[in-house]
């Protein structure tokens, strides 16, 4: 249901900042395991205290970061008091829970075996789709941390809107992708750059980019209505995020970005497919319906040669340096400069990445 990647906004957060959120970690898990609106057994206190960190941690937390550097930046301020730190890393935390029910979930759909370097969690004995109701707790939780920090607060329910909004997006990205490259036959002739604009868009961009800077800019007192603009322009970073993922799953080094890209394997509704299908003339067509979406390294071999012949690589340097000349212009035309370089700080962390 979520994007693979670790989003980009934390990636340049403090040791004491990482320190910071760490430690709210702690305490936030302790409010949900002490929550008054559930008689806890013994073995139930367990599996959810083991639960939330197998499935909550061992990601970057660059969205969770992310809230809280971008409201540093809103603020103009290089520190920030005890309780602001508190609220800015505790939505940061309801975004990495947003992450790992999103994960679970995903995994049991994609009949995934591994996340983050261990099994998935529906793969670890004695839990199987018991993690399915593990998902629902998760997304429960939220609710819970906005509920205890933030109900006193004039934008309380702006956040519990906000949240269910990008959930909502989130998952009918999911159903698009779901029902586009997994479901029936396989068939090229629904893969066009439309589509898969749309999946990257709803999947993987509201998530993962708007909703840390929207965060902060509720805590900032600043009502979202009024930067609509913003919103388009994060969601274009988080599209161009995503090519970047489909461009480095296919040419980047393994050694270096972690992974052994599958999306021609796996048959991805990808943007190098789309592209290619966008440039092939017909026996070029004949060769991707051919090969594509089967594990047969011969036929990895041929789409990527294909892909050679169209010459994709210089498609994706184009498409990213005028990605990166609009964005920049667009981020330039508002009329905050705090909002503008927490725009530029999320642009300058993804520009040119190499993983």
């Amino acid at each position: 249901m979520a994007a693979g990647g670790n989003g980009a906004g934390g990636a340049g957060a403090s040791a004491d900042t990482r320190a910071a959120f760490a430690q709210i970690y702690k305490t936030i898990k302790e409010e949900l395991l002490a929550d008054p609106a559930f008689e806890f057994t013994a073995d139930s206190h367990q599996w959810i205290d083991r639960m939330i960190d197998y499935n909550v941690l061992g990601g970057k937390c660059n969205r969770g970061l992310s809230v809280v550097d971008s409201y540093k930046l809103l603020k103009g301020a290089d520190v920030l008091g005890e309780e602001e730190m508190f609220l800015a890393c505790a939505l940061g935390w309801c975004i990495e829970w947003l992450q790992a029910f999103f994960l679970v979930l995903d995994d049991i759909m994609d009949d995934s075996h591994t996340r983050r370097g261990q099994p998935c969690w529906f793969r670890v004995p004695q839990v199987g789709f018991i993690a399915v109701n593990d998902g629902i707790i998760l997304r429960n939780h939220i609710s819970r941390i906005l509920r205890r920090h933030f109900k006193g607060k004039p934008y309380y329910a702006d956040l519990l809107d906000l949240f269910n909004e990008v959930e909502f997006k989130t998952a009918s990205g999911q159903l698009l992708d779901l029902i586009t490259t997994h479901e029936g036959e396989k068939d090229l002739t629904k893969y066009n750059i439309t589509v898969h604009r749309r999946i990257v868009q709803y999947k993987t961009a509201y998530y993962s980019f708007y909703l840390p800077v929207a965060c902060a800019l509720l805590l900032s007192g600043e009502n979202l209505e009024n930067y609509s603009a913003v919103e388009n322009i994060l969601v274009e970073m988080g599209t161009y995020f995503q090519v970047q993922d489909d461009y480095l799953d296919c040419y980047g080094d393994p050694e270096f970005i972690g992974k052994i890209g599958t999306d021609i394997e796996d048959y991805k509704c990808s943007w190098l497919v789309v592209q290619a299908l966008e440039r092939a003339d017909e026996s070029q067509k004949r060769i991707l319906f051919e090969n594509y979406g089967k594990k047969d390294p011969a036929c990895v071999t041929k789409v990527k040669n294909l892909y050679k012949e169209l010459s994709l690589e210089a498609a994706f340097q184009e498409y990213e340096n005028e990605s990166y000349k609009k964005l920049i212009a667009d981020i330039e035309a508002q009329p905050s400069i705090a909002v503008q370089n927490v725009l530029k700080s999320f642009l300058h962390k993804i520009y040119k990445r190499q993983k």
